[in-house]
């Protein structure tokens, strides 16, 4: 009889059992994990960085006592469920996006400092990661039932090529359902769809002068508002004593356009051919602004591009650089595109997000202009690179540019339907801990629910709240990882200890 004992108080036990385990003896175990996950500085590029996190998750996988597989491009972490049972997925990436020198604190030292984890990926994903490793091990502490087998995977390059899925279906089977980890609670039933224009030009004036642009730059990446924007100029008024012309300054109104909450930098170095003083200047602007997720966030950013653009754009002589700029004014008019004419309203996505967030040189010598544009059912995919073209061409006419447009157009907006049966069980999960209800939400984010069949994004960040991915100087409280950690829980212990969802993405 004492032998059942412990089986009768497990079946005993408060619904919310895994909850409390988790508040006594995994909550603990959350920063430290996610410090180690935010040291390796898993960027595009750096496989060094991502097989050393790939070493880390399977080790760390193992001593939690989960199954744990090197799947290539994905690791899978499986709590296992009765035999032939369906499976529960929960997907997260482990890359992140890259980072500047502008951050206040180094961002892969990971720690906590007044209540907050510092650093990139806290929110976006290596939080996550953490926060589904340890709900699924207060799950398998509490011994309930499952008729699911949980399975994490976690991706490996979802911030820049989104391959990982794609080579892991290959050779692989997809999860019954997919909840991923990479949004919003308390569901995200619509994603806009990823597009981007760009339109090159070389840098070069149209008519010689002593004024001449010789660098144009900014932004970090194509989905991060950029926080920083530099031009760079050559201005040989004054190898000319007699020159009626002044030499290039920025003039007091000028300065007066630029918005609050942006500083501005001027660098001058006088200098001729030779390099001695006296004779000829180069000039250097940069403008400071905010970087935020451009997609999830925009508001929450200063856009340094256009505060560039709107500063010095009508002053510069007519070519490449102004033209790039006036382009990034346009478009960055609103963040709904007005100057692009897209700023029409979908019923259930509402506005696009349209974004200006890079100008780097190409290697043939021209300058690109990359405008993140997070579509609607509204104008997408072709229909849209077909729109903007046009915008491009009035542009070129209007001006006499050369802009030459191109861009992305492959992604498409992703919905669900909130009257489907998975839908009405994550919102009733989110309310039960949230202590209140909330409705399905739209994200201007996308996410592995594009990736993977029959997936959606769910959580894990709460509604109300700017979201900090992407950000310089990304960081998370502590107690939202646990809140967070808390739906996700309640949410394994309903799906996966329940009756196999039929049909779960239909009423």
């Amino acid at each position: 009889m004492l032998a059942l004992l412990p089986v009768l108080v497990s079946l005993a036990v408060a619904p919310d059992a895994p909850r409390q385990i988790y508040d006594r003896t995994l909550a603990s175990r959350l920063v430290p994990l996610l410090s180690e996950a935010l040291a390796f500085p898993t960027v595009a590029g750096n496989t060094k960085a991502q097989a050393d996190q790939q070493a880390w998750l399977l080790r760390v996988g193992r001593e939690l006592g989960f199954d744990v597989r090197d799947a290539g491009m994905v690791t899978e972490v499986e709590l296992p469920g009765p035999p032939g049972a369906p499976v529960l997925g929960l997907v997260v990436h482990g890359d992140v996006q890259p980072v500047d020198d502008h951050w206040s604190f180094p961002p892969f030292a990971g720690g906590v400092k007044d209540g907050v984890v510092r650093g990139r990926g806290a929110a976006d994903d290596k939080g996550p990661l953490v926060q589904a490793l340890l709900a699924m091990k207060a799950l398998q502490e509490s011994q309930r039932p499952r008729t699911h087998t949980i399975r994490l995977l976690v991706g490996s390059d979802e911030e820049s090529g989104s391959h990982d899925m794609a080579a892991y279906l290959a050779g692989h089977e997809p999860p019954t359902y997919s909840l991923v980890l990479d949004s919003a609670f308390p569901v995200i039933v619509g994603e806009k769809a990823w597009n981007a224009v760009t339109v090159d030009t070389r840098l070069d004036e149209r008519r010689r002068g002593a004024i001449k642009v010789t660098a144009l730059r900014g932004g970090l990446a194509a989905s991060i508002v950029p926080d920083q924007a530099i031009i760079e100029l050559s201005d040989a008024t004054a190898t000319r004593p007699d020159a009626s012309a002044p030499g290039f300054t920025l003039s007091r109104d000028a300065r007066a356009r630029l918005p609050k909450g942006f500083t501005l930098d001027e660098h001058v170095d006088s200098h001729d051919a030779a390099g001695s003083t006296g004779a000829g200047r180069s000039i250097t602007y940069t403008v400071h602004g905010k970087a935020s997720h451009a997609g999830v966030n925009p508001e929450g950013g200063r856009n340094a591009l256009v505060a560039l653009a709107t500063l010095v754009g009508d002053q510069l002589p007519e070519g490449g650089a102004r033209d790039l700029l006036a382009f990034a004014q346009l478009a960055g008019h609103d963040l709904a595109g007005t100057g692009l004419g897209l700023a029409h309203a979908d019923p259930v996505f509402g506005l696009p997000t349209v974004v200006p967030t890079l100008i780097a040189a190409l290697p043939d010598g021209k300058a690109r202009l990359t405008i993140n544009i997070r579509s609607t059912p509204i104008l997408s995919g072709a229909a849209l690179k077909q729109h903007l073209a046009a915008r491009v061409a009035a542009f070129n006419a209007q001006t006499g540019a050369a802009l030459e447009a191109g861009g992305f157009y492959g992604d498409e907006p992703l919905r669900f339907d909130p009257g489907s049966k998975l839908v009405k069980r994550l919102l009733a999960e989110y309310a039960r801990v949230a202590g209140k209800a909330e409705p399905p939400a739209i994200s201007g984010g996308g996410t592995y629910a594009k990736r993977l069949p029959r997936a959606i994004a769910f959580g894990m960040w709460f509604p109300g709240k700017p979201y900090p991915g992407h950000d310089v100087d990304e960081q998370v409280s502590v107690q939202e990882l646990h809140d967070g950690a808390h739906v996700l829980i309640e949410a394994l212990a309903d799906l996966a200890c329940a009756p196999p969802l039929v049909k779960p993405f239909e009423p």
